[in-house]
């Protein structure tokens, strides 16, 4: 699959830093997925790490932890301005919260197809068969989603954890 022409390198630069949250998550005991949030002006102002383990919690996905937290930090109104950066293609829980929370723009390293590949059939990882483009604009609002880049390096975190 090749990569998507509209990432930037500073995107990328960004997704490297969402992969490098899903390192800390998998070495937490959690699912390996990260996700960051970036202003406007391209500075991380949050992140946050898949905790369904930790947490006990199956909604604690890096994506839905993430949309809580900017909401309460940020402010809807005023995410509409923000991008999320995502280690994985947000799946339809992820991309409903993240539609929800007002965030104007998703960027993923990998696609759900991709992580699929890597899960097979694991029970803690039912990947579902939808875009997250799809649920982030069948709504009224316009969501921009660009990926996949630097997919390998989301992949390597992966590497025999769903074994």
């Amino acid at each position: 699959m090749t990569e998507d022409p509209a990432i930037t390198d500073h995107d990328r630069k960004l997704l490297r830093a969402a992969i490098e949250v899903s390192r800390r998550a998998r070495e937490r005991g959690n699912h390996p997925f990260g996700a960051v949030l970036a202003d406007p002006d391209g500075r991380i102002v949050l992140e946050a790490e898949n905790s369904v383990t930790t947490e006990v919690d199956c909604t604690a996905h890096a994506e839905t932890s993430l949309a809580r937290a900017a909401w309460k930090e940020v402010g809807g109104e005023a995410l509409s301005r923000y991008s999320l950066y995502t280690s994985c293609e947000p799946c339809a829980m992820c991309s409903g919260a993240i539609y929800w929370s007002g965030i104007g723009r998703v960027v993923y390293a990998m696609t759900e197809a991709q992580l699929a590949e890597l899960t097979g059939d694991h029970a803690e990882n039912p990947t579902m068969s939808l875009a997250s483009a799809t649920v982030l604009n069948s709504g009224r609002r316009t969501i921009t989603v660009a990926g996949p880049a630097v997919a390998d390096e989301a992949k390597a975190v992966h590497v025999g954890f769903w074994s």
